[in-house]
């Protein structure tokens, strides 16, 4: 009968003038955690200037420790959160299933270990933490000071109400980790500092979407020295917490919670409120022939199909998916329109296109090139307004931050302002017919609630005083105007014309 693989597991403390207390911190680790897992022991001495890294080796070969012990020393001082990095990069490494946080100070009880372990096996939870928070008042009864206990649950009240979460503590320092977890996150950008824990947190939970589990842990406090600064470590925490939530508004960017695998992802149709899509569908004469330049998912054309009756046809780098247009070509429009059928249509649509190119100026020539028989053909366009109040008030305060979407998207090439986009298009042989402001798809942001209709109404409201400041985009109806070979062409058919006509006179 075939035996199973056990589970190999990294027990890692990172140790800071520990000197007193890891020998007691490895003695108390259950040594029938041998009979279940494969479990070795990593101690990293984050450069104590005290005897902790002598301690630990003495520690590491006492009789009665089951397990191999690995003692590192870090030459220059990494901080609590560094020294996490190295350890998590070395159980990565070395292919251990997971890793158990074991602070050197004796604060978590190993004891604990079997329990907390065993609780990889419901399911698959990216992490494991040990709670001091689940059992009310056990905290206090375990001698955490009054105002540790007041300021852990305030913020983990407000990084809970910030990030639409529900853990008890955000703040414990008892974490086991599923090391294939830890692969999927950039926790090498994270801080070096203490709030490395949240930021790791916000990574698997908030972005990578991975389960945390929470058990039960008592609480101890000795005579241990706490080397946080608490009034820092809440302030970078709740900062923290706050950029992640910018972050998935599309309002900030940073790369350490850039945890989602990259994929395509096809613009949302925004139809149900003042928007771009709404705006432009409204415009489109019924049973009309429609060119969509970068049609993205083919949404806008789906729609104009089925509730107008239109012929469309759509032109896009990416494969459509899940509609089907009439016509349907596979064109990056960086490479041009040659060979397209440019012409042969009632009205052309540009939604949210020309920021992504990376010359507007060379596409807009050619566009209007290509219509030079069709002079005043309608033409819909619009484009993100980078003079938005939200970056603005971004770089007063020094922030200019690409992201997944919004006006500062990551595919973004060119940024308009009203009055540059207007010269653009003029200087490109359009004539600018209307050019209007479009509000904040709040409801895309956070969902059709009073809330985001609120929002979206007093946006619209501001409008009116600076369209230039409070228009998140740029809306446009234009028309190629006549070119001068076509001028030219038709100055000589008016001339023959007219000679025809003093011919034709007796």
């Amino acid at each position: 009968m075939a035996t199973s693989i056990k589970k190999r597991v990294l027990i890692f403390i990172p140790a800071y003038h520990a000197e007193s207390t890891i020998a007691g911190v490895l003695r108390r680790i259950p040594p029938s955690l041998q009979e279940t897992y494969d479990v070795d022991v990593l101690i990293i001495d984050d450069s104590s200037r005290d005897l902790t890294f002598a301690k630990s080796h003495e520690a590491a070969r006492q009789a009665g420790i089951p397990f191999d012990v690995q003692v590192l020393f870090n030459p220059v001082n990494q901080g609590y959160g560094g020294n996490q990095k190295i350890g998590y990069r070395y159980a990565i490494e070395r292919g251990y299933d997971y890793v158990a946080l074991l602070h050197g100070d004796g604060q978590y009880a190993p004891e604990c270990l079997p329990e907390l372990l065993g609780a990889f096996n419901e399911g698959n939870p990216a992490a494991v933490y040990g709670s001091r928070m689940l059992t009310p008042t056990g905290a206090l009864r375990g001698g955490m000071p009054l105002y540790k206990f007041v300021g852990n649950k305030v913020l983990t009240w407000t990084q809970n109400r910030l990030l639409r979460s529900h853990l008890s503590e955000f703040h414990s320092g008892y974490r086991l980790y599923s090391v294939a977890a830890l692969q999927t996150v950039p926790f090498e950008r994270n801080s070096n500092d203490f709030h490395f824990d949240t930021e790791i947190i916000i990574q698997l939970m908030f972005f990578a979407k991975r389960e945390i589990l929470e058990l039960p842990i008592p609480t101890y406090y000795g005579d241990e020295i706490c080397r946080v600064n608490g009034m820092s470590y809440a302030l970078n925490v709740i900062l923290s917490t706050m950029k992640a939530r910018l972050q998935e508004l599309g309002i900030f960017y940073d790369r350490r919670y850039d945890c989602a695998p990259m994929v395509l992802e096809h613009y949302t149709p925004k139809f149900d409120y003042p928007s771009t899509h709404s705006m432009a569908f409204a415009l489109v004469p019924e049973h009309s022939r429609v060119l969509d330049l970068g049609c993205a998912g083919g949404y806008m054309g789906d729609a104009l199909k089925k509730r107008k009756g239109c012929y469309v046809t759509g032109i896009d780098a990416f494969p459509l998916e899940d509609v089907r247009l009439d016509e349907f070509y596979l064109r990056d429009l960086n490479e041009g329109l040659d060979g397209l059928p440019i012409e042969n249509h009632d009205i052309i649509l540009m939604l949210d296109v020309i920021e992504h190119l990376a010359s507007p100026e060379r596409f807009l020539d050619q566009l209007h090139e290509s219509l030079s028989r069709r002079p005043g053909l309608p033409i819909i366009i619009s484009t993100a307004n980078i003079g938005f109040i939200i970056p603005r008030l971004m770089l007063l305060i020094g922030q200019f931050n690409y992201g997944k979407r919004g006006i500062l998207d990551v595919t973004h090439t060119r940024l308009f302002t009203f009055s540059s986009f207007r010269r653009c298009l003029e200087q490109c042989g359009f004539a600018v017919e209307e050019i209007k402001a479009v509000p904040g798809p709040f409801p895309l942001a956070l969902g059709d609630t009073w809330l985001s209709r609120f929002l979206l109404n007093v946006n619209r409201a501001l409008i009116p005083i600076s369209r230039g400041l409070f228009g998140y985009q740029i809306f446009a109806r234009i028309k190629p105007r006549p070119s001068v070979a076509y001028l030219l062409d038709a100055a000589h058919q008016e001339s023959d014309r007219k000679v025809r006509e003093l011919e034709s006179v007796p």
